[in-house]
C-alpha cells in the first residue's frame, strides 16, 4: 500500500486508534497546542480584567493562576476525550480549551455577582452540560447551521518580573475563588451549555468527516458530549473557566489527514505541564497589553469568519431569512441601546445584556415552530430564493 509523505499510509492516518510513534507524533501534538494556545488563554486574561485583577492591577496572581488552570484543565479535558474514562470521551483528536463563546455571559457576572458565583455557574452549568450528553443527539436539529511580539520586546515594553516571582510548580488549588450559587450565573451558564453542546457535536462530526470520511456515531458523540460537560465542571472547582472543543484544531486534522487521537493526546500532556509551571503563566502575562489587544482582533476575527463560514451552507428562502433577521436584530439591537433593559430584575439584564443569550434562544425557538416551506413552493420559478454559490453548479 502506498505511503504518505509521513511515512503512514491511508488508512493508517484515517484511523483514530493508530499511533505514528514518539518521533512523528510529538510534533503532531504540539502543533495541535500552538493552534489552540492564544484563544485557550485569553479569555483568562479577558475575564481577569473585567474582574479588576487584570493588566494595571497591583497584584496579577490571580490572573496568572487562571491562566495556568486553563491550560491545565483543557489538557486533562482533552485527555478525557482522547483516552476515555467509561462512557466519557469521544476516543477521537478532539482538542478542548476556554470557550471564547462563554466571554459576554462570564464579563457581566464577573462584574457584578463576582468570582466566586462565576465559579458556581461554572460547575453547575458543566454538570448541566454533562446531562446533556445523554440527548445531545435529540437535539440535533435544534440548532442547524442557520443558529449555530518580536517587536513589543525592542521596545522595552516586555518586563518579566512577574516571571522571576514565579515558582516553578504549582498544584491546582480547590476553590482558588471561592464558590457561591447565583440564580443569574447558573442560569447563564446552562443556556451557554445548550449551544456548547452542539458545538461539540458539530467539531467532532467535523472531525470524522474531515478525518475519516464518515458520520460520526452516536456514541462518539455522547461521549464527545458528556466529556465537555465532565471539564467544563472540573475547570470550574479549580478556578478555570469553562471548557470546549476547538473548532481550528479540526481543521488542522482535515489539513494534515492525521486521524491519530494519541496524537492529540501528547498535546494534551504538554499542555498540562506547561499548566503546572507558574513561571509559564508569568511568562504569558507578561504580553503587553498592545500585543494582547493585536491577539484579540484576530481571535474574535475569526469567531465571526466561523460564523459566516457556517452561514455559508443555509438555503436562504424567506423562512430562513426571517429567522435569521429577527436573531440578529434583537441581538444588535440589545447591544447598541442597553437601556432597553433598564425596566428588567438585575438577573435578566445580566443575562441579556450581551444580546448572545436571546439572539440564541430566539433563533432555536423559531427554528422550531416556523414550518418549512413545502417543496413545490421552493422549486417554483418566481420564489424568491437564494442559495449558496456552491450549491448553483
Amino acid at each position: 500500500m502506498a505511503r504518505s509523505q509521513s511515512g503512514m499510509t491511508p488508512a493508517q492516518m484515517r484511523d483514530p486508534n493508530y499511533f505514528p510513534g514518539i518521533i512523528k507524533g510529538t510534533p503532531l501534538g504540539i502543533q495541535h497546542v500552538l493552534a489552540m494556545f492564544v484563544s485557550n488563554v485569553t479569555p483568562a486574561i479577558i475575564v481577569s480584567g473585567a474582574a479588576g485583577f487584570g493588566f494595571g492591577s497591583g497584584d496579577i496572581s490571580n490572573m496568572i493562576n487562571m491562566i495556568q488552570m486553563s491550560m491545565v484543565f483543557a489538557g486533562i479535558a482533552t485527555l478525557i476525550q482522547t483516552i476515555g474514562i467509561g462512557p466519557m470521551g469521544a476516543r477521537l483528536p478532539v482538542v478542548q480549551g476556554t470557550s471564547f463563546a462563554f466571554i459576554p455571559i462570564m464579563i457581566p457576572i464577573a462584574i457584578q455577582f463576582g468570582m466566586a458565583a462565576l465559579m458556581g455557574g461554572i460547575i453547575i452549568g458543566g454538570l448541566f452540560h454533562f446531562l446533556l450528553g445523554t440527548i445531545v443527539g435529540r437535539i440535533r436539529h435544534w440548532l442547524p447551521p442557520l443558529v449555530t511580539g518580536l517587536i513589543a520586546l525592542t521596545m522595552g515594553m516586555v518586563s518579566f518580573a512577574n516571571v522571576e516571582k514565579a515558582a516553578w510548580f504549582a498544584a491546582p488549588d480547590p476553590f482558588h475563588f471561592g464558590i457561591e450559587f447565583n440564580a443569574a450565573a447558573i442560569i447563564g451558564m446552562c443556556l451557554m451549555a445548550v449551544i456548547s453542546a452542539i458545538e461539540t457535536v458539530g467539531d467532532i462530526s467535523g472531525i470524522t468527516k474531515g478525518g475519516a470520511g464518515r458520520e460520526a456515531t452516536n456514541k462518539e458523540i455522547t461521549g464527545g458530549t458528556l466529556a465537555d460537560g465532565f471539564g467544563t465542571a472540573v475547570a470550574g472547582v479549580f478556578g478555570a473557566l469553562p471548557n470546549t472543543s476547538f473548532s481550528q484544531n479540526v481543521g488542522l486534522i482535515s489539513m494534515a489527514g492525521v486521524m491519530s487521537r494519541h496524537v492529540v493526546t501528547i498535546g494534551a500532556v504538554f499542555l498540562i505541564l506547561c499548566g503546572l509551571v507558574p513561571k509559564f503563566g508569568a511568562a504569558i502575562s507578561s504580553m503587553p497589553i498592545a500585543v494582547l489587544g493585536g491577539g484579540v482582533i484576530v481571535m474574535f476575527g475569526m469567531v465571526a469568519a466561523a460564523g459566516i463560514s457556517m452561514l455559508s451552507d443555509v438555503v436562504w428562502d424567506r423562512r430562513n431569512m426571517v429567522i435569521f433577521a429577527i436573531a440578529l436584530s434583537v441581538g444588535l439591537g440589545l447591544q447598541l441601546e442597553p437601556d432597553a433593559l433598564q425596566h428588567l430584575p438585575a438577573t435578566l439584564k445580566v443575562l441579556m445584556t450581551s444580546g448572545l443569550l436571546p439572539s440564541a434562544m430566539i433563533a432555536i425557538i423559531l427554528n422550531m415552530v416556523i414550518l418549512h416551506e413545502p417543496d413545490d413552493l421552493e422549486e417554483a420559478p418566481d420564489m424568491d430564493v437564494v442559495t449558496p454559490a456552491s450549491k448553483m453548479n
